[in-house]
């Protein structure tokens, strides 16, 4: 004997989450995680803060990208909540006024936790290459670890992965260095 076919999750389901937790829409399924840990928020503000200046705003570098903490992205029925996205100017010129956006990204970062590294990487990575962004990254602050993919082909490429305290200039973002050490909480004073 068959079971039932479970429901498929809609947009409603979401809106009656409890706004202490990030819900996404993954293949039909409402998945929460709680709020981020401060390890994670703190890596997530200061790689946001590091982008903003010189490409949001133009601050000492080329400008020409909005760049936007936890936006909730649609790509049909899937709803995703990166840590942060960017997209260029070039290919979304006005910044809209809306709740969510439906232009994928053209970069995402995702910090990985121990609750949510799974989910980031074997599930909603495979979302955002069929939507069609083109850049990922992938930080873990335990780790202390930045990964830098690029979509080829519609799958995933490793472009390079650094650790620790390197100064680096990664892709889509190479003009500016970016001092990976400011992103991790170390054990002294």
């Amino acid at each position: 004997m068959s079971s039932p076919a479970r429901r498929r999750a809609t947009y409603q389901d979401l809106l009656g989450v409890p706004p202490h937790w990030v819900a996404e829409l993954i293949d039909g399924e409402v998945v929460t995680s709680p709020r981020p840990a401060f390890r994670h928020a703190r890596a997530s503000s200061i790689i946001g803060g590091s982008l903003v200046g010189p490409y949001d705003l133009g601050t000492g570098g080329p400008g020409g990208w909005w760049i936007l903490d936890e936006p909730e992205l649609h790509f049909g029925e899937n709803v995703l909540v990166p840590d942060l996205a960017g997209w260029r100017r070039e290919r979304m010129p006005v910044f809209p006024d809306v709740p969510f956006c439906e232009v994928a990204p053209d970069w995402v970062c995702e910090v990985l936790s121990p609750a949510t590294a799974g989910l980031d990487r074997v599930r909603k990575l495979p979302i955002y290459a069929r939507a069609g962004v083109a850049h990922a990254w992938l930080i873990d602050p335990a780790a202390r670890t930045l990964e830098v993919l690029r979509l080829q082909a519609g799958s995933w490429v490793v472009v390079a992965a650094f650790g620790e305290d390197q100064t680096v200039r990664v892709e889509p973002f190479g003009e500016v260095g970016i001092p990976l050490a400011t992103l991790w909480i170390g054990e002294g004073p």
